[in-house]
């Protein structure tokens, strides 16, 4: 049976490129206009999987991803790592100065933001829910150049103007692969959790203490403001190890008696 997978879309994207990097071309594919409905349609079964970005290695967390994760029942299966490239894209023929906007996802933009200040200063830039949108909209519009990648410009038959205009080389973005059910142990294995915690003095030195006891080693903490109380945060936390693990299990039990409450986020072969 053929695997239906949800991305963030329209095609184009570099969701759509980890999700065939994932589960290849045999796929079905089913692009959402947001990343809340990639997350919808995994929790109500139109899709088996679901492909959406979690973190940036220029600009951090993707926060629409973040949020969803907080209420969702889905869980991380896996993930993938993709080399990002941006290029400046537009139609065939047109010249920079006929255009009237810079269209891409804010993430996009705002790894590109050194280029375009360099080199398209007075150029106003427009956010958009994905960088397969833009490449529609400057495919449809002349007046729209858009900053994609190599899939985008392919399949909207646009001409590059510049190529991999990213600030930074080796510029990477990880993507999460939700599903309805946890992921067995690899072997080689991350887990993510989410940690609640009280605006309270030490707060985050309970929280590390028993990874360093127990000697698990973290690969991300990061915080974000609670939306329910003022003032706190949760602990977005991915660390070595499957939640199956003996040693993975005595950290729940420690980590259960020092804070407010903690969620699984997933358990999952870590990627490259």
């Amino acid at each position: 049976m053929t695997a239906r997978i949800a991305y963030l879309g329209p095609p184009g994207t570099f969701s759509q490129e980890a999700a065939l990097r994932q589960f290849g071309n045999d796929c079905e594919l089913l692009d959402c206009r947001a990343i809340d409905e990639v997350f919808a349609a995994v929790e109500s079964g139109k899709a088996d999987y679901g492909v959406t970005p979690i973190e940036n290695s220029t600009e951090g967390a993707v926060n629409n991803t973040q949020d969803c994760l907080i209420d969702s029942p889905a869980q991380i299966v896996a993930e993938q790592v993709v080399p990002i490239e941006h290029h400046l894209l537009a139609r065939d023929g047109v010249p920079r100065a006929a255009f009237d906007c810079v269209a891409s996802h804010p993430q996009s933009l705002a790894q590109c933001r050194k280029w375009l200040r360099s080199h398209m200063p007075d150029v106003p830039l427009r956010e958009c829910a994905s960088n397969g949108e833009a490449a529609r909209m400057a495919a449809e519009d002349p007046a729209v150049a858009a900053i994609a990648g190599n899939m985008a410009r392919k399949i909207y038959d646009l001409q590059a103007l510049e190529e991999s205009i990213q600030d930074q080389v080796g510029n990477r973005t990880r993507f999460a692969i939700l599903g309805r059910e946890q992921a067995a142990p690899s072997g080689h294995d991350k887990t993510s959790i989410l940690v609640y915690t009280g605006n309270r003095p030490g707060a985050l030195f309970r929280v590390l203490e028993p990874f360093e006891n127990l000697q698990i080693s973290l690969s991300r903490l990061e915080s974000r403001p609670s939306r329910d109380e003022k003032w706190e945060y949760i602990f977005f936390v991915d660390f070595e190890g499957h939640c199956r693990d003996e040693k993975v299990e005595e950290l729940f039990r420690r980590l259960s008696a020092c804070t407010d409450a903690v969620k699984i986020l997933g358990s999952y072969p870590a990627g490259a």
